[in-house]
């Protein structure tokens, strides 16, 4: 069984509707990837093994505590959020920049799943990765080999 993307019809931006998609594209102000929702996630790989599964999100730029992961009604949510402000005063003048990013990828968990066991989670070289044990009886599951007549 693979694990499914969940919408929980968050959008990012209030102003994600399709009117204000074609007003802007038509006057090349932002191209129309920039206002998909999915364009503002992280990239997700997910990978089934034996003994678990192991997802991976690409989230460079961020840090071990800008992320919340939990598990909640058979539904692991991930969540990044960075702030960044800079200011530099001079004599003449103040310029401040600021950044923020944030981001949620919920997704339901296949039955196979034991959410009672701790999920072992790493952040490392840009890559958040998570290790979700799967229950015994999953594990113990024999390949059946059907004969195509």
């Amino acid at each position: 069984m693979s694990i499914l993307k969940f919408n929980n019809g968050n959008r990012l931006f209030p102003w994600n509707n399709e009117s204000l998609k074609s007003f802007l594209s038509t006057d090349h102000f932002f191209n129309h990837d920039f206002l998909d929702e999915d364009s503002l996630m992280p990239a997700m790989n997910v990978k089934e093994h034996d003994q678990d599964y192991e997802i991976e999100f690409a989230a460079p730029g961020f840090s071990k505590k800008d992320f919340e992961v939990t598990i909640e009604d058979n539904t692991l949510n991930v969540c990044g959020q960075k702030e960044k402000e800079v200011e530099e005063k001079e004599e003449d003048y103040t310029r401040k920049e600021f950044s923020y990013n944030s981001f949620k990828r919920s997704l339901k968990l296949p039955v196979s799943v034991n959410t009672n066991q701790d999920v072992k989670a790493t952040y490392k070289n840009g890559i958040l990765k998570l290790n979700l044990q799967k229950i015994e009886e999953a594990k113990e599951k024999s390949k059946k080999i059907i004969e195509v007549l």
